[in-house]
């Protein structure tokens, strides 16, 4: 009985250690591991075509263009590296461009996903 007493305070330490390193960006407890080091922004502000793009990769399209939902090869280097075929992207229309423009969405198989407006030179982890 003397030991269980003597663990309680010591597992209650740790269990409220666990909860404080669980909490999400949504809670304002700070960007997903995956976005570290990254700029980010909350999908809300997102330019509205980019907006519609999410909701059709939640809806599973049909897209606007052939290439959308291709795999997005992060030759780059500047997404966190992963397997060939983790990552895959989708045009946000631009308005004016006469043709796919330089906006893009990109997705992850974890639930990633990021924002570019000029053609993966650099990335915006966007948050939900």
């Amino acid at each position: 009985m003397v030991l269980r007493q003597a663990l309680l305070p010591r597992l209650l330490a740790c269990l409220l250690v666990l909860l404080a390193g669980c909490s999400s960006a949504g809670d304002g407890g700070g960007a997903p591991a995956w976005a570290d080091g990254m700029p980010t922004v909350q999908e809300a502000d997102l330019p509205a075509e980019a907006q519609r793009t999410l909701d059709l990769i939640d809806s599973g399209g049909p897209f606007p263009y052939e290439q959308d939902g291709a795999v997005f090869g992060n030759f780059e280097g500047l997404l966190p590296q992963q397997r060939r075929g983790h990552y895959h992207e989708y045009t946000v229309k631009t308005p004016g461009s006469a043709d796919r423009g330089a906006r893009r969405i990109v997705t992850g198989r974890d639930g990633e996903t990021y924002y570019t407006e000029d053609h993966y030179a650099s990335f915006t982890a966007v948050l939900g």
